[in-house]
């Protein structure tokens, strides 16, 4: 069974960038915060690409996105 770490969460942002060759980019978070997201981020939401601008949803663990999808996508478990 997955333990569940206690700093992971959910967050909405709005992609900022996003190099379809290298499938990384960064989002902004709601309040403000600029973060980056690699390759495996990009690979465990499902998506093929990404527009800047689209609104967002990530998984957090500790500060850094581990999976990221569209809003109106299921975030992988």
């Amino acid at each position: 069974m997955y333990n569940q770490s206690v700093t992971r969460k959910e967050a909405q942002g709005t992609a900022r960038l996003f190099d379809p060759t290298t499938h990384t980019g960064t989002v902004l978070l709601d309040d403000g915060t600029e973060i980056a997201f690699d390759a495996p981020a990009f690979t465990a939401g499902g998506l093929r690409l990404l527009r800047i601008g689209q609104r967002v949803k990530m998984h957090l663990d500790d500060g850094r996105i581990t999976a990221l999808t569209l809003v109106t996508l299921p975030l992988p478990e």
